[in-house]
């Protein structure tokens, strides 16, 4: 199938009066479709790779209508972890099982035709679940957006041995820009899905840690700060703005596990205090766009190779003083030290200079 044209054909031979094939309307836009048990073994066989996996969560997202998508991946012991989370229109708590059933999809007048054929919210869940270890929605909520986990055994669903290379981008001779070079691996799926959708869903990818720091500055920068005063807890806030909420360390961690973060102590002081840079889109990256004035904003200061001769406000020195005591009591407890009184915080010219007083433990 190819054009429009044909996702009218296929949405008519699955609806149609004389092959009516919906076996069951869900609720909330959901439907269920009749299926037979040859289809019911072809879903295994229908995710071919970790990589498939990545290309359905996308567009499962985009089908929910989300226009921002992170994927936090991990892997130990030949365990693949990705996350999924996104912005769009959420899954309600009565369908978080039944939408890994097998035909469960989002009403067919709303399935999408794209290069990889025809797609509906919900449509490949069954396959992937099939395929994966585990897969399940951590939370979710209408209107605020969806955690997706799935769990992959990549000793027996495989992967490209080479995760980390990225693609680079062309123009082909339509003039429309597309994926060269690189392996088929997770990070140019994410790349071929965003250059698909540039402009209408933006794709960040990275580690846990790296997405946890995106979804808190992003918070950061988007939440009204006033209106947080009047919220008991973060549950009302859509789900990628939710880090956003956190008043310390402890608050971080916990929200974070909501989200299938697990993260340091440690690591969630450095968040906090700026210390991990935000990530960039997928596709602001591969195509070495500028930063919006958004994204500069949450970008760490290059404290070393800022060569204007730097002027710092008082209360930024105190702030990243006080950042930089916290990440300290990490070494101190090590080896036994103690800080006497704070940091101190010296700026001259194309330097800054931090000067602890120690003294040892008794």
């Amino acid at each position: 199938m190819s054009d429009s044209n044909d996702l009218i054909a296929f949405i008519a031979s699955m609806s149609g009066e004389g092959n009516l094939r919906v076996e069951e309307n869900l609720g909330d836009g959901y439907v269920k479709l009749r299926v037979s048990e040859a289809e019911r073994r072809q879903a295994k066989h229908d995710i071919q790779s970790v990589e498939d996996i990545v290309i359905e969560m996308l567009r499962n997202a985009r089908d929910a209508g989300a226009d921002r998508v992170y994927i936090a991946t991990s892997k130990e012991e030949g365990v693949r972890t990705l996350l999924f989370l996104d912005n769009g229109s959420g899954v309600p708590v009565g369908m978080r099982e039944r939408i890994f059933d097998a035909r469960v999809t989002s009403k067919l007048e709303t399935m999408k035709m794209d290069k990889w054929g025809v797609h509906g919210r919900g449509m490949a869940l069954f396959s992937i679940k099939q395929n994966a270890r585990s897969a399940e929605v951590l939370t979710s909520g209408p209107g605020l957006g969806s955690v997706f986990r799935v769990v992959v055994d990549c000793t027996s669903l495989k992967e490209r041995v080479d995760q980390s290379t990225w693609p680079q981008a062309e123009k082909n001779d339509d003039g429309v820009f597309v994926c060269t070079r690189g392996p088929h691996n997770i990070v140019r799926t994410a790349c071929e899905f965003a250059l698909e959708e540039l402009r209408g869903c933006d794709v960040f990818l990275g580690s846990p840690t790296e997405i946890a720091s995106t979804l808190y500055n992003q918070a950061r920068c988007e939440l009204d700060a006033s209106s947080l005063l009047f919220m008991d807890d973060e549950t009302g806030l859509p789900v990628i703005s939710r880090l956003g909420f956190a008043a310390d360390a402890s608050d971080f961690i916990q929200i974070a596990s909501t989200l299938g973060i697990e993260i340091s102590e440690r690591t969630a002081h450095r968040i906090l205090a700026g210390s991990i840079a935000p990530l960039r889109s997928v596709s602001a990256r591969l195509l070495r766009e500028r930063a919006t004035p958004g994204e500069r904003s949450m970008r760490q200061v290059d404290l070393e190779r800022d060569r204007r001769g730097l002027k710092i406000s008082k209360d930024d020195i105190a702030s990243f003083s006080r950042a930089v005591e916290k990440d300290f009591n990490d070494l101190a407890s090590r080896y036994y030290i103690n800080l006497l009184g704070e940091p101190k915080v010296r700026v001259h010219k194309d330097k800054i200079t931090v000067t602890f007083d120690l003294g040892k433990e008794e």
